[in-house]
């Protein structure tokens, strides 16, 4: 028997409200439904879990057009938002979903959209796009079988922004064809064959979104709003979680993996020996864990000896995707 969908819309434009709200409802609300949640914000940069935020943003064009810079909770890259796109947010069991499996969570958009009369479609592993120009990125969190997916709609963006304020690395658009950002991206709006306003498109997003499921709409009371803006106080306002501190490595390598994302591993190494070691990037998972760099602290940085180290260590629920032979050789070459 399906749960029941709860349908939340943020009446906040402010991303680190709007970043509490999904971990509100994600971590204190009832278990026993579903969610499907709207929301927009003012001009905001948002990164992934394990993005170093200064590679990813412009500062100085950050600053003097007032963005706001949020990290989320899930892994991906970094996106912008504006009062021209649309967020959307599922949360639901994760069931036996051993692996994020974002493309189930993007079918409904597209679905809607081709009812609408726009070709879009699911490409890689995390866009949807219109004739190959991405108008959607996606993400996921999963914890205690529990799962959270949330999405970008670009619908009447300022893409001339985009641009501007996301430092976008070259390997990014070149692997998909593209010269630069704003020529691989688009908005929904000028595909439409009868035009609409974004509020109109909210109400159809509200509408199509959700089948074959019984949807309620649940108003936020004054106790959840106390409880969001606690959330908010205690990690998306912090500059530490915003931006954190990286410190000095010796060691700095980066690749772009095929079907796992962009890693930039920094290591400091004494002794041909791992002393400390950190991992940015665009990947979906946890991360480099306390485990993870735990269990390489110390080891020679050679095949065979991280090979033996990495046997029996689940380096998938770090690094979805990741083999780890690849993993070692990014490490090792």
């Amino acid at each position: 028997m399906n749960k029941s969908m709860v349908f939340i819309e943020s009446t906040s434009n402010d991303p680190r409200f709007n970043l509490a709200l999904e971990q509100y409802v994600f971590d204190r609300m009832p278990r026993e439904n579903d969610y499907f949640i709207l929301w927009q914000n003012h001009n905001t940069i948002v990164v992934g879990k394990h993005q170093n935020t200064l590679e990813e943003i412009n500062p100085v064009y950050v600053k003097e057009h007032d963005i706001t810079v949020v990290r989320r909770l899930s892994g991906g890259g970094a996106v912008y938002h504006d009062m021209g796109n649309v967020n959307f947010t599922f949360i639901a069991d994760a069931d036996n979903l051993e692996q994020l499996n974002l493309q189930a969570f993007c079918i409904p958009v597209v679905r809607m959209l081709n009812m609408a009369g726009v070709d879009a479609q699911i490409s890689g592993r995390n866009d949807i796009t219109i004739y190959g120009k991405k108008f959607s990125g996606n993400s996921q969190y999963i914890k205690e079988g529990r799962i959270m997916h949330h999405g970008t709609l670009m619908f009447d963006s300022d893409l001339s922004v985009v641009a501007d304020a996301l430092q976008v690395k070259a390997d990014k658009y070149e692997s998909k064809g593209f010269k630069s950002v704003k020529s691989r991206v688009t908005n929904i709006r000028p595909y439409l064959p009868q035009d609409m306003d974004i509020t109109k498109f909210k109400q159809l997003l509200k509408k199509n979104m959700v089948r074959n499921q019984e949807m309620s709409v649940y108003q936020l009371a004054e106790r959840d709003l106390e409880q969001i803006r606690e959330i908010q106080k205690d990690r998306y306002d912090r500059w530490d979680w915003n931006y954190g501190k990286s410190p000095a490595f010796s060691v700095e390598k980066k690749r772009k993996i095929d079907g796992v994302g962009r890693l930039d591993v920094y290591m400091n190494v004494e002794h041909g020996c791992i002393q400390e070691l950190e991992i940015f990037g665009d990947f979906f998972g946890e991360g480099a864990t306390k485990e993870l760099k735990m269990l390489l602290k110390g080891c020679e940085l050679e095949e065979e000896k991280l090979s033996a180290k990495l046997r029996h260590f689940d380096l998938e629920r770090c690094f979805s995707h990741l083999k780890t032979e690849d993993f070692i050789k990014m490490l090792t070459n």
